[in-house]
């Protein structure tokens, strides 16, 4: 199926269930399942619960682009258009560096630590299910993160001729 990705704190990777096969959460009838859920994000991205302990997964929206963490930057960098990794990072950092640039705000996110980039598809257990031809799939990516309150703001761009980028920001908030 794939869909839109989602950040999701380590501490709730086992709440996050992605998809059911009814789209419902099983035994509600009613309430939309959580892979549902990420998908009725509008905008390049938003945040939403995870489980029931108050937990909030950021989703990544719009499409399951090819994406990274860059940990130096607190950024998501989403591929949406380029000849090269390499003009699509320096597309990011041109986004990023730029006084100019016209952000979206996508919410607060917070997180009690590390979380992890994965489709919004996949149940959170399922990411260290070793399947029978090797590995563990499917694909997910460590998020190095410090405990904290995020303001997340987002933009899609084209700062550099063929290369288009999206890019999820987060800044931190100062606490009460």
């Amino acid at each position: 199926m794939g869909g839109p990705l989602i950040v999701v704190p380590v501490s709730a990777l086992t709440s996050w269930q992605g998809c059911t096969q009814s789209g419902m959460v099983v035994g509600t009838g009613d309430v939309r399942d959580d892979y549902d859920r990420a998908c009725a994000v509008e905008g390049p991205a938003g945040v939403i619960a995870v489980g029931e302990e108050g937990a909030h997964g950021l989703v990544l929206a719009d499409e399951p682009a090819d994406s990274c963490y860059l940990p130096e930057h607190r950024a998501f960098v989403r591929w949406l258009g380029a000849n090269s990794e390499a003009d699509l990072f320096t597309a990011a950092q041109a986004v990023l560096a730029d006084p100019t640039t016209v952000w979206e705000e996508c919410g607060t996110w917070e997180t009690d630590g590390p979380a992890v980039l994965m489709d919004s598809v996949t149940a959170g257990t399922e990411l260290s299910v070793e399947y029978p031809n090797g590995g563990n799939l499917p694909e997910h990516a460590p998020v190095a993160l410090p405990p904290g309150s995020w303001m997340v703001r987002a933009v899609h761009a084209s700062p550099i001729e063929d290369t288009s980028v999206g890019v999820v920001h987060l800044l931190s908030r100062p606490s009460n």
